[in-house]
C-alpha cells in the first residue's frame, strides 16, 4: 500500500524565454516573485499554492528545450507509483536516485517523485492498494 497525490503543476521554459514567461506567470496568478528571480544554480521558481495544496513552479530548462507543462506525481513509494503507473500505460523515459521522468501514453512528460512537503500530502494523497 501506498499513497500519491499531483504535487505540483510545473511550467517549464528555457532560458532564452524564462524570465518573460516568468513574469508572465506571475502575472497570471498574481503572484509574487523574488527581485531577481531563482538563483542560477536552482532551476526553479515556486508560486503560490494551487487548491487542493498543489504547488505552481517555473522551471528553467537546459537551452533548446521547448517550452512545456509537466506534473510531478509525489509519493510516499517512488518504486510502488512507477509499476502502478506503467501498469496504467505510462512508460519510463529517465530513472534518477529519487526520482523517475516518465511519459503518459501520448508522450507527455511527467515525474514521479519523493513527499515534496509532508505538512500537507496525508491530506491530500490518494491511497493505493
Amino acid at each position: 500500500m501506498h499513497r500519491s497525490r499531483i504535487g505540483v503543476v510545473l511550467i517549464d521554459h528555457p532560458p532564452e524565454s524564462y524570465d518573460a514567461a516568468a513574469a508572465f506567470w506571475a502575472g497570471a496568478r498574481g503572484s509574487e516573485r523574488g527581485p531577481d528571480g531563482p538563483p542560477a544554480e536552482n532551476p526553479y521558481e515556486s508560486l503560490d499554492r494551487l487548491p487542493g495544496g498543489v504547488m505552481l513552479e517555473l522551471q528553467r530548462l537546459g537551452p533548446g528545450t521547448p517550452p512545456r507543462v509537466h506534473l510531478d506525481l509525489e509519493t510516499d513509494d517512488v518504486p510502488a507509483e512507477v509499476a502502478r503507473v506503467v501498469a496504467l500505460g505510462a512508460r519510463v523515459v529517465e530513472e534518477h536516485e529519487s526520482y523517475t521522468v516518465l511519459a503518459d501514453p501520448g508522450g507527455v512528460p511527467f515525474c514521479v517523485v519523493p513527499v515534496q512537503r509532508a505538512e500537507d500530502f496525508e491530506r491530500h494523497a490518494t491511497t493505493w492498494p
